[in-house]
């Protein structure tokens, strides 16, 4: 039995006074946080009101989490209705979070042609063009003339999502070029599509390459769509513009919670005990971290009790530098985001951030070697300060954009728990140089 002979919409249901013709009436995201903001019964209750389409393109726009719980909710007929009607690549990132079990019963639902579809796209890596890719796109062969291929176009395009561009393809379904829809309709007519590609640079990615470089290629490019191919050139989809901005926010998300040691796909959402679990390793390194910059201080343990003005000297020092490399590593993180990696560009880049802890470390630590004078009369210690400060701003500049560089040579994130190393070397550096100077110049 198939999905659509199993379950029939009902339409007579209305949930605090909204109905089904006014939830129509909204986009697709706008309609997505309108169900999310309801409790799972709820949900279900009103998806069951809306038509299959509708249903479809609001629960492709809600969060993973919220999606996943919700088609678990629903009744198997239905659930498979809506990933059928969904596009294929949303289709898959749904069906891939759910479990073994669900999946097979909402495959199993799904007519014959598209069960196929989706499971050849399940296949693919998630984190490759292969996994975000769409495979609704507009095919023509090469040999078509002009008028043919509009033709052809209009008896399709209903059917596809994303009409950007048609991709031109030879007997072996090798791709042999691309046509804006713009350029097609400007064609003359009888113009054989092949002629009107013959000097075209092509440019495509392959089907394994990792989903952060198909991003930056297609923001170089300021393509809509990139054409991906299997090792023999043969075409299998393409990854669109919306798809790319999903990727390069979820990347960026990504990123800023594994600086400070959260779990990358971490939300509020997810269960509490995952969170411990991913958390709690680089929160147990970082009292390790924190036990070296203790042992530091242990060391000058007498230096302090002679001039107790360290201690309150000594956070200022750790503070402004770990300040210096926050910055440094947040602009070296979106360097390597953003950018493909190269690996001279980034450490001139490195040096760059040095140049500007230097001048940054020397302005502030005049300022500070001022008030420091001001408030004890005592030049030395001023001396000290501002020399302390200004070593631990610039190693704190240096560690900044050098962290991350070094994970990626060891083939790590870039981002992982950066945050956590950076702050180890500018504390236990910065308490290392200001009483290390203390007792060489102060207290002999």
């Amino acid at each position: 039995m198939s999905a659509k002979e199993e379950y029939t919409p009902r339409n007579d249901e209305e949930l605090d006074g909204m109905t089904a013709v006014d939830f129509e009436s909204q986009h697709p995201a706008d309609a997505a946080e309108t169900i999310e903001g309801l409790d799972i019964a709820d949900q279900v209750k009103f998806i069951k009101q809306l038509p299959i389409k509708d249903a479809a393109e609001s629960i492709a726009e809600m969060d993973d989490l919220d999606q996943k719980a919700l088609i678990s909710n629903l009744n198997r007929g239905l659930a498979a209705r809506i990933v059928e009607e969904m596009a294929p690549d949303d289709a898959t990132d749904l069906l891939d979070g759910l479990s073994d079990d669900l999946q097979k019963a909402l495959l199993s639902r799904v007519a014959a042609e598209d069960r196929a579809e989706l499971k050849t796209l399940l296949t693919f890596d998630p984190d490759t063009a292969g996994g975000v890719m769409n495979t609704e796109v507009v095919i023509l062969d090469q040999d078509l003339s002009a008028d043919e291929a509009v033709a052809k176009i209009r008896e399709e395009v209903e059917d596809k999502e994303i009409p950007y561009y048609a991709y031109l393809v030879d007997k072996k379904d090798r791709l042999v070029g691309v046509l804006s829809l713009r350029d097609l309709l400007l064609a003359r007519r009888g113009a054989l599509l092949k002629d009107l590609v013959k000097t075209q640079n092509l440019i495509t990615v392959g089907y394994n390459v990792d989903k952060e470089e198909v991003a930056h290629l297609i923001a170089h490019y300021n393509f809509l769509a990139l054409p991906v191919v299997d090792f023999g050139n043969r075409l299998l989809g393409v990854v669109t513009v919306d798809d790319v901005i999903d990727i390069i926010h979820e990347e960026a998300s990504e990123d800023m919670q594994a600086m400070v040691g959260a779990g990358a796909d971490e939300t509020t959402d997810s269960p509490w005990l995952y969170s411990v679990r991913v958390r709690l390793p680089w929160l147990i390194l970082n009292v390790v971290f924190s036990a070296v910059s203790a042992w530091v201080v242990h060391l000058f343990e007498g230096n302090i009790a002679q001039m107790a003005v360290l201690a309150v000297l000594m956070p200022v020092v750790a503070n402004q530098a770990g300040n210096t490399g926050q910055q440094a590593l947040a602009v070296m993180i979106r360097q390597l985001a953003m950018e493909r990696f190269d690996r001279k560009r980034a450490w001139l880049a490195v040096l760059r951030e040095l140049r500007v802890g230097f001048l940054n470390g020397v302005i502030i630590s005049s300022l500070v070697f001022g008030v420091v004078f001001a408030g004890t009369h005592k030049i030395l210690l001023a001396v000290v300060m501002g020399s302390a400060l200004w070593l631990d701003m610039l190693l704190g500049a240096l560690a900044g954009a050098s962290i991350p560089l070094l994970l990626k040579e060891m083939g790590r994130d870039p981002a992982q728990a950066s945050s956590i190393f950076l702050t180890t070397i500018t504390d236990s550096m910065g308490f290392l140089i200001l009483l290390g100077l203390a007792g060489l110049v102060l207290l002999h």
